[in-house]
């Protein structure tokens, strides 16, 4: 061992977790490596999963002209070989320029990456095996385990058959398939129905739960739902997948009642953290169902010197959630007075067509609390920015309590929810009431503007006490 191979934290993975985190201990001067197995930093979320899925999105949006068609009476003619060649072209120029930008913010403060496979010793060394076949040994302070997680691989899916794809190996197909059936109506879910439903592929999405995105408002899922069905995807919202089989060309999946034949299958249900071949439970690190790494309210595990962050942890899977986790850890593990608690109010991004978005309570987690629940809502079609660009998909909804109109939470279906949301979440963050997007005045014509207007539908019909007029 030397000096140099000796470090006060060692991250092991560099997507949005091990990136916060390591950037966060080194800029309070701490000496930082990280370890990363690809050839290139940011890791899953840059390579294979968050990124590319959203590129995909944006460049679905515009080769299809996705809602817009009918306003502007125009929309690009390609065949389906020069539509799969753009997105594909599209997706690569953004995962190469953000995996550049987290190398470069990495080296900016002072991090060593280090690329090869990490595995944790009982003596506070981390064992790298490198690409070439060499070996090195790092001796590290602190570790944060941030290694991410992958699809879930579900026995009795044949994922050996090259047009049986999960999350990840979808973004490498080469061509278009004229049918695909999505099982899971999650977020990657529904997400990849709606890109490609907007791309011109036939598209079935089927689930067992009977409903779109069971963890979102319920009205705000059956508008997504009937947007989905507009686009022209086959919603199977009570349907379970009990075989997949091949027959010639084609793939049929057995659903008991009834069976679907496709081009192509998209398993798109679950996550498994990233756990194998790090020795973790050989030196105590607990690990629960699905490769979850079991922490405290610090993110320390069972060994006091390792933490963890981010997807490996389990649920939510955001990338938002886990660099906030990774920030809070490290300023725990190392003392340092900055970022000491995880903000209370996260939003949920579902980067479908059109996005989804949410901050804070849903109607019915509201009303389980208290019969003291309001809502108000304002649909796009009658918001002068969204008839102006053509698209005006979706709703804002507004759940605050009644007896005062303190928000307690906000639902956006259309596009542009996922920046909308964070006016919701700063009202939020300072126990507003929807009074505020009242009184606020707003650029006109935007987006925006649907605040007041749901705050407006939420009002009594002749509110005595505080007369605001008809909005």
């Amino acid at each position: 061992m030397v000096a140099d191979d000796a470090y006060d934290l060692v991250v092991i993975g560099s997507g949005p977790a091990g990136e916060k985190g390591a950037t966060q201990a080194a800029y309070y001067g701490h000496r930082v490596a990280v370890v990363e197995r690809r050839a290139g930093a940011g890791g899953s979320a840059i390579a294979v999963s968050g990124v590319p899925v959203k590129a995909l999105r944006d460049a679905a949006l515009y080769l299809s002209g996705w809602s817009r068609k009918e306003t502007f009476g125009v929309g690009l003619d390609l065949t389906r070989a020069e539509v799969m060649a753009r997105l594909r072209g599209h997706t690569q120029d953004v995962v190469s320029g953000m995996a550049a930008a987290v190398a470069a913010n990495l080296e900016r403060h002072g991090v060593e990456v280090v690329h090869g496979h990490a595995r944790l010793g009982t003596d506070r060394t981390v064992t790298i095996t490198e690409p070439g076949g060499g070996s090195r040994v790092l001796k590290a302070r602190t570790v944060l385990l941030a290694t991410g997680s992958r699809p879930h691989h579900p026995e009795g899916m044949p994922f050996d058959d090259l047009d049986v794809h999960d999350s990840e190996t979808i973004l490498g197909i080469d061509a278009l398939p004229r049918r695909i059936v999505i099982v899971g109506a999650g977020p990657v879910g529904t997400e990849y129905a709606s890109i490609l439903a907007a791309v011109g592929v036939e598209v079935t999405l089927v689930d067992p739960g009977g409903r779109l995105l069971p963890m979102i408002d319920a009205e705000v899922a059956d508008a997504l739902a009937d947007s989905l069905a507009r686009a022209g995807a086959t919603l199977v919202l009570d349907g379970r997948v009990r075989s997949v089989v091949r027959d010639g060309d084609e793939l049929v999946l057995d659903l008991g009642d009834r069976q679907l034949r496709a081009d192509a299958v998209l398993h798109a249900l679950g996550r498994t953290g990233n756990v194998e071949g790090m020795g973790l439970e050989e030196i105590g690190v607990e690990i629960g169902p699905r490769g979850r790494v079991q922490v405290d309210q610090d993110f320390r595990t069972a060994v006091p010197w390792v933490y963890a962050a981010g997807d490996i942890t389990g649920p939510p899977g955001l990338a938002s959630v886990a660099m906030e986790q990774a920030r809070v850890a490290m300023c725990r593990a190392f003392g340092i007075p900055f970022k000491e608690v995880l903000d209370e109010f996260v939003p949920t991004g579902i980067y479908t067509l059109p996005e989804v978005s949410m901050v804070g309570l849903t109607e019915e987690a509201a009303r389980e609390r208290s019969d003291d629940v309001g809502t108000g809502r304002t649909w796009f079609t009658g918001n002068a920015r969204a008839r102006i660009s053509g698209s005006t998909e979706g709703m804002l909804k507004l759940v605050f309590r009644r007896s005062d109109r303190r928000l307690l939470g906000a639902h956006i279906v259309g596009e542009e929810a996922t920046e909308l949301i964070h006016v919701a979440q700063a009202v939020l963050h300072r126990g507003g009431a929807i009074d505020e997007f009242i009184d606020t005045t707003f650029n006109f014509p935007t987006r925006a503007d649907a605040y007041k207007y749901a705050a407006y539908d939420g009002l009594p019909a002749r509110a005595s006490t505080l007369p605001r007029g008809d909005g």
